[in-house]
């Protein structure tokens, strides 16, 4: 397949039914696997809850650097990895990059686990 016709994962989680309604395809979990995969790390998922709880939404790695006991660089490749999954989006001002919620990514991935039940 053309580079320019592969689905990111997230474009993957949003055009996949519910899992309760039609299990995925085998390519299909394939290309989902490097989202579920970004939060399946304790920082990262932190990192995603604490960006999307910052006020307004958005967050800079100066304004994280104090919830974790790592340096900078090692925020800003977690944040990296975030991004690349498409679960963060990210401006650039200054020195500076702030990162976002892609709230459409997570609510597709919502969508996709939601109801699920035990």
């Amino acid at each position: 397949m053309p580079k320019s016709l592969e689905l990111t994962p997230v474009e993957t989680v949003a055009c996949c039914s519910p899992l309760n309604r039609e299990p995925l395809t085998a390519d299909q979990a394939e290309r989902i696997t490097p989202l579920v995969k970004a939060i399946a790390d304790p920082v990262r998922l932190r990192l995603l809850s604490l960006v999307a709880s910052h006020a307004d939404g958005e967050a800079c790695v100066c304004d994280l650097n104090d919830a974790f006991d790592l340096s900078q660089p090692t925020i800003s490749h977690h944040l990296k990895l975030l991004h690349e999954a498409g679960l963060l989006d990210r401006e650039k001002r200054g020195v500076w990059v702030y990162y976002r919620v892609n709230a459409s990514a997570l609510g597709d991935l919502a969508a996709l686990l939601g109801g699920v039940t035990a």
